[in-house]
């Protein structure tokens, strides 16, 4: 459940290849979340930095090494293995922080593009304007919780609620119809999980 609610928070900033939560006594309260392109984690990191996750603040920071998968990916594996002393760790660091520095100029590309990827989603047909928004399409694993931490980033939130006996809809208020809709078009065609996204139209009247 913890994987699938960082999931879901996650991958509105891009493309998340792997999420590594460990529950060992050391790790607890960790995890790793591997995004495809640094431009990703630099907007998640600053949009989502204190963002309240289960009733606490997260921090949130950039990894000291590159993760198995991306090691993989860019065929450094090998190299990794060999390489655990911390002199070199250091080194990494310091060329990671550079290479930081350059990339937040890609994450405002980024964000500047995000709204058009919602726009091509938007050939829903939908009812007249509401402040309760009808949300379908959605996975079976969907809950509750999850629902409300996409939501409640957007401002007049007030509650999802969940249909008994079907996963696949749910309903979530606002305080006005203006602020359903900013919610509605910024998270219209949002991929929950990699084959379903979400549908989000506003409910009958």
């Amino acid at each position: 459940e913890l994987k699938r609610s960082l999931y879901a928070l996650f991958s509105q900033f891009g493309h998340v290849v792997d999420i590594v939560a460990l529950k060992t006594m050391k790790m607890r309260g960790q995890a790793f979340v591997i995004f495809k392109e640094l431009g990703s984690s630099t907007n998640a990191l600053r949009q989502l930095q204190g963002f309240p996750f289960y009733g606490k603040p997260m921090r949130i920071q950039y990894a000291k090494t590159d993760s198995d998968v991306i090691s993989k990916m860019r065929g450094t594996f090998a190299d990794k293995e060999k390489r655990k002393e911390k002199k070199k760790a250091k080194s990494m660091e310091l060329s990671a922080n550079a290479a930081n520095k350059k990339v937040i100029q890609g994450a405002t590309q980024n964000a500047a593009n995000a709204p058009g990827t919602a726009a091509q989603n938007q050939q829903v047909p939908d009812n007249p304007p509401n402040y309760i928004l009808f949300l379908n399409n959605l996975p079976e694993e969907t809950n509750e919780m999850m629902l409300s931490m996409l939501f409640n980033q957007f401002p007049g939130f007030k509650e999802v609620r969940l249909v008994p006996g079907r996963h696949d809809i749910a309903f979530v208020e606002f305080e006005n119809e203006n602020q359903a809709g900013a919610a509605r078009d910024a998270l219209q065609g949002f991929k929950i999980t990699p084959s379903h996204a979400m549908k989000i139209t506003y409910a009958k009247k």
